[in-house]
This record gives structure tokens, sequence and C-alpha cells, in this order.
């Protein structure tokens, strides 16, 4: 069956991941748009040209219209932080960047599935959801999938473990006040505190969670300042969504997306466990989490609606 994933932004992000679909068999088709329409080009040309030894694929770059009838469309574009910006200049900015851009691709791609992964994530799921008129449904932010990864590298390296047994998340926003639920963590059924005391082969690692989350929190600005940007860590999460969201079952994991009451917490969009797969996001999953969690994920909340109030504003 043909299936068509258009991606909008050909930067590092956006680029990393038209090619990493291009090795996959997820896509038969994947169109490439950018502002800046000579690096869509050279990008797609680049890609084009690997897939010499594979079963045939089309890629190219091009418009709005050429978007019409994805499956999936991944938005990457909009401005990284540049030094003296505020939090708040940055998501005004990117702001503006998404609702251009809803406005141009919702009427081509109605029946789409959405992976917002412009940064502040939270904040531009919130604005396309609002400004695009695309259901609740068929939008996903690609949320704390990336700091989830990180949450589950790190504790699979210090536990000597494969990732697939590590079930830990991150939950609230893609930023400083997220947190990890560590009442509902565990590795094979057993709670991480008792797998590192008990079970841990590696004695030099104690359960931290200070350092843990503060590991998750900085993984991305100290790539940054090593490298100048993430984009395969990321490339990985949001081609997992794309896997669920492709498939003929649904899966449970965390993304950002339009919360409705759930754990007291309304018209904000953060991560916590969802349902999705074929239809979008069929389901917001309330966990047992202990009170303490559940402060934590509404002090995330309120940290993303002040932002929200403070854009609005204007």
């Amino acid at each position: 069956m043909a299936t068509k994933i258009t991606i909008i932004g050909a930067g590092s992000v956006g680029a990393t991941m038209a090619y990493t679909l291009s090795l996959e068999t997820l896509a038969t088709e994947i169109v490439l748009i950018d502002i800046n329409n000579k690096k869509a080009d050279g990008e797609a040309l680049d890609i084009l040209q690997s897939t010499a030894y594979r079963d045939p694929i089309d890629i190219k770059a091009g418009t709005y219209q050429d978007a019409a009838g994805s499956n999936i469309v991944i938005i990457t574009s909009g401005m990284p932080r540049k030094p003296g910006m505020t939090r708040l200049d940055l998501a005004k900015t990117n702001v503006n960047i998404i609702r251009d851009i809803a406005s141009q691709i919702a009427p081509v791609c109605p029946y789409a599935k959405y992976i917002i992964v412009s940064n502040p994530v939270d904040i531009l799921t919130y604005v396309f959801m609002k400004e695009s008129g695309i259901p609740e449904s068929q939008i996903i932010g690609s949320g704390t999938q990336l700091d989830t990864a990180r949450l589950r590298s790190l504790l699979a390296e210090e536990l000597s473990i494969s990732q697939k047994n590590v079930h830990a998340y991150i939950f609230g926003e893609h930023g400083d006040s997220s947190f990890v639920p560590w009442s509902v963590a565990h590795i094979a059924g057993i709670p991480i505190p008792e797998y590192y005391e008990v079970y841990n082969p590696n004695p030099q690692y104690k359960y931290d969670e200070a350092h843990i989350i503060d590991y998750v929190r900085k993984s991305g600005s100290l790539v940054i300042a090593e490298k100048g940007a993430t984009f395969y860590a990321v490339t990985v999460a949001v081609i997992k969504l794309c896997r669920i969201l492709l498939s003929s079952d649904n899966a449970v994991t965390t993304v950002s997306t339009m919360l409705h009451g759930e754990y007291g917490i309304r018209d904000v969009c953060l991560s916590i466990s969802c349902m999705i797969g074929p239809k979008g996001v069929s389901k917001r999953i309330q966990l047992h989490l202990t009170d303490e969690e559940i402060a934590k994920l509404q002090a995330s909340a309120a940290k993303l609606r002040e932002l929200l109030d403070q854009i609005y504003a204007d």
C-alpha cells in the first residue's frame, strides 16, 4: 500500500528524518518542504541518490500542494534559541512560524496525522491544534519521546540491561519541569530502586533520582555544545511514532497532547501516557501516580499555561 510522509523543515532534524525514513519500508513517498527551496532540493537529491540499492521509493522536494494525500506530516521547522533570547522570545518566534505552516498545510492535508517536533514542542502542539482546525486526535507532539529515550538509555547503560526491558517514562513538558514518575517505573517488573540494589552488576552506579533526571534534562544542551545540534535520537523517536501510526494496532507511549481534566489539568498540551495508533490519539491513560507525582505534573502544566497566557496576551 502506498504511504506518503511529508516533512516540513529540511534542516538537520528534518533531513535526518527523511534520510532515515528512506532506509525504512514505512513510506513509498517522502516530500521535503522548506522555506529555503534550494536546501530542500539538495537534501532530496542527496537522499534519493542514496536509495539506488533499495526497492524504489519516491523522494522529492516540493510545496505545500505537493503534500496532498500525505498519511503523516512531520513539522520540524523553527528557529533555534540564540544567545540573549528568552524562552518567551523563542516561543513567540516559533509560534508565528507554526501559525503560518498551519494555515497552509491544514487545507491540503485535512486527514493526515501530524507530528509536531519543533520547539517549544508542547506550546507549538497547542497552537497548531488551535490554529489548524485539525481534530486533536490527529495531532501529536513528540513531547517526551526523546526524553524517555534518554532516560532508558542511561538506565540500560548503568544496569547493563537491554533497553527493551526498561519500562520508565518522562512526563510533563519537554523541558526543565519534566520528571520521572518512579512509582510506575520498573525493569522487567522489578522496581528500579530494587533493581539497582539487588540485581545491578555495576555496583559503582547507585540509584540516584536527582542524577538521572539531571542527565535527561541536560543531554540536549550537552550534545548541542559538543556538535551544534541534536538530530539522531529525536529522529529515532519520531520514526517510532510513525511506525505506530501506520500499524494495525494501538500502542501506549508518551506524547504531548491536549488534556481535558486528566490529573486535574485542562487546556494545556504536555506528555502523559497515551494510546495511539492508526486513528491517532485514541485515549489518554491515567496511571496511578502518587500525590507528589501529580503535583509535579500540575506544576509542569502551570508553567506551560503561564507561557501560553503570555503568548496569547499579545
